[in-house]
């Protein structure tokens, strides 16, 4: 075995800013595989909506951590870490040089910088009463019982108050009491996508989805598991359901799928602005300016 931690390379970027596309070209110029960090992709069924790498890409480059679980049984973070980093540490083994490509932050870094999740499943009941309550009193809930948390997580951001509120109640204990960090013994090299012209990127992807079938991938999800699938409550899913429910047209809900993705994706880029510090990959060549980046990193 080397004396050398064993090097691991790492591509981050907002959704719809071409990662998918990019990765296998890397893969592709390093003959390694890749590692999809999605919260989404792993499960199966579920291709159109979250734009899950196609039957011939995976043909191209072997993909891991795609279509792992039914929808129907949720998997949490740290459910994932433990799978994501046994994956890993297999492709260690075989002398790949492991690929990490994602837009999922928290998974990711979960991965990566090896933090401990509290393994509370998650409590809708509880989830919908906190919900009701609204995002500045659920804050100020959270500010009382975990003030530390409170200086990590922003003000406006609902998705991670309800989650630290959530283990608090579950466990008894602050979520900023549970997290610890015991980062693997990697090199890692973060690269970093985002482009100018995301929005219009997100639109069109948006329209090839509803053109390409997600109306129809929902509604079979929807009698495959039930109408109440709670993952159909997430971007694209819960607006081609609207459709099927006659709530919307087409247009409307592409219109609002875009919204909440560009939204989405504001929020992706904040996280990897304040949680990781990726080398930024220039947009008028990226794959020579990654390859570029890669072989320096490997040298």
């Amino acid at each position: 075995m080397s004396p050398y931690p064993p090097h691991v390379i790492i591509l981050i970027g907002p959704t719809a800013s071409g990662k998918t596309e990019l990765a296998i070209e890397i893969a592709e110029y390093f003959k390694t595989r890749i590692h999809n960090i999605d919260s989404r992709q792993i499960y199966k069924s579920m291709d159109i909506g979250t734009a899950k790498p196609s039957k011939h890409q995976q043909k191209k480059i072997k993909h891991f951590l795609i279509d792992i679980e039914e929808p129907i049984c949720p998997i949490n973070v740290k459910q994932f870490q433990e799978i994501a980093q046994k994956s890993i540490k297999r492709e260690l083994q075989r002398d790949y040089l492991p690929f990490l490509v994602g837009g999922s932050g928290l998974y990711m870094n979960s991965i990566t910088k090896g933090f401990f999740v509290p393994d509370v499943p998650p409590q809708n009941n509880l989830r919908k009463q906190l919900e009701e309550l609204g995002q500045i009193k659920c804050w100020e809930l959270l500010n009382n019982c975990d003030p530390l948390s409170t200086k990590k997580i922003s003000f406006t951001d609902r998705i991670r108050t309800i989650r630290a509120l959530e283990v608090f109640y579950v466990t008894g204990k602050p979520l900023s009491t549970l997290q610890v960090q015991n980062p693997p013994d990697w090199r890692i090299l973060e690269l970093g996508l985002d482009r100018d012209n995301l929005k219009e990127r997100i639109l069109q992807r948006t329209k090839n989805m509803f053109q390409s079938g997600i109306i129809e991938e929902t509604n079979h999800l929807i009698s495959k598991y039930g109408f109440d699938l709670p993952i159909l409550n997430t971007i694209g899913y819960r607006e081609a359901r609207d459709v099927l429910n006659s709530n919307s047209t087409i247009d409307e809900a592409i219109e609002l799928t875009t919204t909440k993705t560009i939204q989405f994706a504001k929020r992706q880029k904040t996280w990897f602005r304040n949680k990781n510090n990726p080398l930024w990959l220039n947009n008028k060549n990226l794959l020579k300016d990654a390859i570029i980046k890669i072989e320096s990193f490997l040298s």
